[in-house]
């Protein structure tokens, strides 16, 4: 199945809030899950990854937010964010520096490296589900991903996130469909 970007990008800020982030990460979140998929990479899969797997204080998505929202700071050092879960959650906040600061950035570990302008994103090597990321201005965009305009995420993880996003849901009650919710008593459609 292939979904529109904005359906992905929708889907994706209900799960997180379900997951019992606040609204301003589950906004950043599903914007960076909407980037990684207009790269032509599977976003879906990597929030669904942060999202059942995180037990951190500090969660990768606080670090991404964090990591855009101080990145001239990169002009005078480079970033040190530790051990990441699912490291590619981070490749969109760096889109969003490398944007800010109107450079290449490069986001690596000892086994992968990528690096992005803000609209593109190369990558070499694999990124492990858990690594220790260094982030610095530089770096050459050598053969980038194919942008896409509909994403093709696993099943899986997408029945994840509906899953989570489910939990926003306010259930249904006779008063709400007496009172115009849904349906309402007789569905003669």
């Amino acid at each position: 199945m292939s979904f529109a970007l904005n359906e992905v990008e929708a889907t994706a800020k209900r799960a997180t809030r379900g997951a019992g982030y606040p609204w301003g990460l589950a906004e950043e979140a599903s914007k960076a899950t909407r980037w990684l998929c207009a790269q032509g990479l599977d976003g879906v899969s990597v929030l669904a990854a942060v999202l059942q797997g995180e037990t951190k204080p500090v969660s990768t998505i606080s670090q991404g937010a964090a990591l855009s929202d101080r990145a001239a700071g990169l002009k005078q050092a480079d970033a040190r964010l530790g051990e990441i879960a699912e490291p590619l959650m981070i490749l969109p906040f760096a889109a969003m520096a490398a944007r800010q600061l109107e450079q290449t950035v490069t986001v690596a570990c000892a086994k992968a490296k990528a690096v992005t302008d803000g609209s593109l994103v190369s990558i070499s090597g694999e990124f492990p589900k858990n690594a220790d990321l260094v982030v610095h201005l530089g770096g050459v965009l050598e053969a980038a991903c194919s942008k896409v305009t509909r994403a093709t995420p696993d099943k899986a993880a997408w029945e994840a996130l509906n899953a989570l996003a489910h939990r926003t849901y306010a259930p249904a009650t006779e008063e709400s469909r007496r009172l115009g919710a849904g349906a309402g008593l007789s569905d003669n459609d």
